[in-house]
């Protein structure tokens, strides 16, 4: 069978491009045992596939160059020869992009879309809901009262953050990159304050006003500029969840900023870097809370779909041009 995948035509320098992304066909091997044949209903893009695009030493492998990239995919079981899955059943892994694609069914996680929408287990019941809900409670540990600051809260993961912050009873402000997201998150997604990074005049200055008892717990999808402006006005024993370094992510060089790990220090603050993997074993515990929440109205979500196996390329590029509103999803 013929199908078409997406591979890794060269290595990105710097911001990358629709020359990075080659189309090409290639015949699918027969399934063996134990094997599905899958059709993809949904693509996830994020913003840690930039990483692998380089060949560097990660927490995860990097793609290679002339082969299929991959990512979360939500398919359906079109032919097996497993006696887990069968015909129809609709699941969840780690897949190529492919329009059509075989994989052994002990890697694929069947899902159940009767609980909610096939797309939510990318987001709000995947990656992102996961390392919103791990990142702010297992670190930040939120109180009542206090004020929780997040980076890029107007995506996959950020308005998740700011939810989950809600429901703990703390403050919230957000940082996003346009006045249409800024009253977004205020307006349904529960944020009591969000600064526009891109037209604000003095940073600090308005995050000093917006946060007029200091910064508590800090969780970081950005770094860079809006970071070094934030733990500025970290308190004492302040929180710092790190997720995410989006603004680094195209750096040719290492950027120099400023230095404050004194700040941490005479703050007796707490600074942590975390993959949402490293919390696997919970993973059901969470699911199960952020699917209870979701269920009682408690959490409430955004996609942004672009449709058509060919907007593959463009809908990652779009990350890092802040073209999605929560979650980026290609739908096949």
């Amino acid at each position: 069978m013929e199908v078409t995948q997406i591979v890794l035509a060269n290595r990105p320098k710097g911001n990358p491009t629709k020359e990075n992304f080659r189309f090409e066909k290639i015949e699918l091997p027969a399934l063996k045992e134990g094997q599905v044949l899958l059709e993809p209903q949904f693509f996830s893009v994020d913003p840690y596939m930039r990483g692998r695009m380089n060949d560097a030493k990660s927490y995860t492998p990097p793609f290679q160059v002339d082969a299929p990239l991959e990512g979360g995919v939500v398919a359906k079981v079109v032919e097996s020869k497993s006696e887990a899955l069968q015909p129809g059943d609709v699941v969840l892994g780690a897949l190529p992009w492919a329009t059509q694609s075989v994989a052994d069914a002990k890697k694929l996680q069947k899902i159940d879309t009767s609980l909610a929408p096939a797309s939510y287990y990318l987001g709000i019941l995947g990656m992102p809901g996961l390392t919103a809900y791990f990142g702010l409670l297992d670190i930040g540990q939120p109180k009542e009262g206090e004020t929780v600051v997040v980076s890029g809260a107007a995506g996959a993961v950020g308005m998740v953050v700011g939810q989950i912050a809600k429901l703990k009873g703390c403050r919230v402000v957000g940082l996003a990159g346009s006045d249409e997201k800024a009253e977004l998150l205020k307006k349904e997604f529960g944020y009591d304050e969000v600064i526009n990074y891109k037209t604000t005049q003095d940073l600090r200055a308005d995050l000093k006003a917006a946060c007029p008892n200091g910064v508590v717990i800090y969780f970081d999808n950005v770094g860079g500029e809006i970071t070094d402006a934030v733990i500025t006005l970290i308190n004492f024993h302040a929180r710092l969840a790190i997720c995410g370094q989006i603004s680094h992510y195209n750096d040719e060089k290492p950027q120099q900023g400023p230095r404050f790990l004194p700040l941490v220090l005479t703050r007796s603050a707490l600074i942590k870097g975390f993959i949402v993997s490293n919390y696997h074993a919970r993973f059901p515990e969470a699911m199960q809370q952020l699917g209870a929440w979701v269920k009682e109205g408690k959490l409430h979500y955004q996609e942004t779909i672009l449709q058509g196996f060919d907007q593959l390329p463009d809908a990652f590029l779009g990350l890092f041009t802040g073209q999605n509103q929560g979650k980026m999803l290609v739908k096949v």
